[in-house]
């Protein structure tokens, strides 16, 4: 459901609001709402006439342990739709809005189309702004607030730390990579491993380190 939802959409929208994002921001994004019910995605699905199989597979519902049917993976939250080079949509993160809730993201399912350690977050956004280098950031927030303030050349890895596969991906566009991760002992480590990588695919690679214990959204936002 998109954030624009005069009710169901409202309290993804706010959120959005209060984290600095701009109308402009969220509707170029596409960013979206799931529901906080167990079933208004299958309960929709089956009404257009899609296979709940096929979407089980995709990652976005499940089938019941007990009993028939199905149930919905994203409920209450953020949803990013995850997109490819060419604008078609590969798969969809999910950000809670409950902070008891787990886990903080959730992404669909791997599928032959969908593969994390191959699919940059913010890659069709980002093509236009390739000839300087591309910047490589950890989360969405990263990626859109980035490029609200401007830094339109931001992508995001998926949950995992950067591959050869994202740099394969990259040097169709680019020879220059710039990584920004947090500054925390994870973001480091990762850091770290990807120096090997970019040696053994021939890019440049250059890394952007933030003061301690910030990421790149709320650095940019300050």
């Amino acid at each position: 459901i998109s954030v624009w939802n005069e009710e169901v959409g409202r309290v993804a929208r706010e959120y959005l609001l209060a984290r600095g994002l701009s109308e402009a921001t969220m509707r170029a994004f596409r960013l979206g709402y799931a529901p906080a019910s167990w079933d208004a995605l299958a309960t929709h699905l089956r009404r257009e006439g899609v296979s709940l199989a096929d979407a089980e597979s995709a990652g976005l519902i499940r089938a019941r342990e007990r009993g028939q049917g199905y149930y919905d993976r994203f409920r209450h939250r953020v949803m990013y739709p995850i997109l490819d080079g060419q604008d078609r949509t590969l798969g969809f993160g999910g950000r809670v809005l409950n902070k008891e809730d787990e886990p903080k993201y959730l992404n669909t399912s791997e599928t032959p189309i969908f593969q994390k350690g191959s699919v940059l977050y913010g890659l069709p956004f980002a093509i236009s702004s390739l000839g300087e280098g591309a910047v490589v950031v950890e989360g969405y927030m990263d990626v859109i607030a980035l490029h609200q303030h401007g830094v339109t050349a931001a992508m995001a890895t998926l949950g995992t730390a950067l591959t050869a596969g994202h740099l394969k991906l990259l040097r169709r566009h680019t020879d220059r990579v710039i990584l920004c991760y947090d500054a925390d002992t994870a973001g480091k480590r990762a850091t770290d491993r990807a120096a090997v990588l970019f040696i053994e695919e021939g890019l440049e690679g250059r890394v952007l380190t933030l003061p301690a214990g910030q990421d790149p959204d709320e650095f940019i936002g300050k």
